[in-house]
């Protein structure tokens, strides 16, 4: 991990008690910022994944709760910082099929919340987190930033809608804003939302894995890596207005996965497809392979964890805190 490339700037992180955020927040710390982590409300005073991050760092950290639909709460959220990490979204494809307005509302004018108040204060650099699902199937591989736009989900048309509006924000008021597009991150604290801890979670506690769609093809990427392109990206001078995507450039199928799993284990697994676990037929995405050699060339990212050596990290984790994998649940 690049060091210090933070050291004494002020940060806010959005999001910031999501999976790939907490990562990111504690990378930070560590390389030497003030951060600031924007959590959503709730009565509990839950903090979401930050809860994972070692004492000593979190410590650190100045948590300020409020929501990303709340113009006012983003304005005080971001006075006092300089980088903006917007990671705050709504982000499950199931739920979007459920609740489309609140995935709208939250991903995209939320976003506009972050913009405008970025426009207010005066921020050096703002990096906005985009999806691979925004490119749909792939009518290509690699897919570079190029690939056209498909919103087959609620949630990819959000995201779509949010990366358009940074990108008008940028050429409209020159807003120093950089766009990344992680393809399938995976690793330890992910919820069993994501396909990777579904396996995994499973796997430690049974013989039977129950899964949906065993064809899909992902290109995943250890969280590590993923938050490197985003420190990269919320310091390289000269990108501003650039998308970049952040991949391996290596596929593989939801049925290969089982397998690999099933090979670290030792052990044989019963796969069982239910119903409820497959996507809509039209939107089903299924292949995404990034190209990022622009990531490459602009920024001098590339991935350096291997998807065996994530998985075997993840399983650990996992199985350290499998009471947080109730997977008897199916989670939207």
């Amino acid at each position: 991990m690049e060091q210090n490339l933070y050291k004494n700037s002020r940060v806010l992180v959005t999001g910031a008690g999501g999976f790939i955020a907490s990562h990111l927040v504690e990378q930070l710390v560590i390389q030497g910022a003030t951060v600031r982590a924007f959590v959503r409300y709730n009565s509990r005073g839950d903090i979401g994944l930050l809860r994972f991050i070692p004492e000593q760092v979190l410590r650190q950290v100045e948590v300020r709760f409020g929501d990303l639909r709340d113009y006012n709460a983003v304005v005080g959220a971001l006075k006092g910082t300089d980088v903006v990490f917007h990671l705050g979204a709504l982000i499950a494809i199931p739920y979007s099929y459920l609740h489309p307005r609140e995935v709208v509302e939250t991903n995209v004018l939320g976003t506009l919340n972050v913009l405008q108040a970025c426009r207010e204060i005066g921020i050096s650099r703002l990096v906005h987190t985009s999806t691979s699902e925004v490119y749909g199937t792939g009518l290509y591989t690699p897919m570079d930033e190029k690939h056209p736009l498909h919103a087959q989900s609620p949630y990819a048309a959000s995201k779509i809608g949010a990366d358009k509006l940074v990108e008008s924000f940028y050429c409209t008021y020159d807003l120093s804003a950089v766009t990344v597009r992680p393809f399938n991150t995976f690793g330890p604290r992910q919820s069993a939302r994501a396909v990777i801890p579904t396996i995994i979670s499973q796997a430690l506690t049974s013989e039977r894995i129950r899964i949906g769609n065993l064809t899909t093809k992902r290109d995943f990427t250890f969280v590590l890596d993923t938050v490197r392109g985003f420190l990269l990206a919320g310091s390289v001078p000269g990108v501003e207005g650039e998308t970049f995507n952040l991949g391996t450039g290596k596929e593989v199928t939801v049925g290969e996965l089982i397998d690999r799993v099933a090979q670290i284990l030792g052990k044989e697994l019963i796969v069982e497809q239910e119903r409820e676990r497959f996507r809509p037929e039209k939107s089903e995405v299924m292949r995404l392979l990034s190209d990022f050699s622009k990531a490459q060339m602009r920024l001098g990212w590339a991935p350096e964890w291997t998807l065996s050596k994530g998985l075997k990290q993840t399983l650990e984790w996992i199985q350290e805190h499998l009471s947080s994998y109730p997977n008897s649940v199916y989670q939207r």
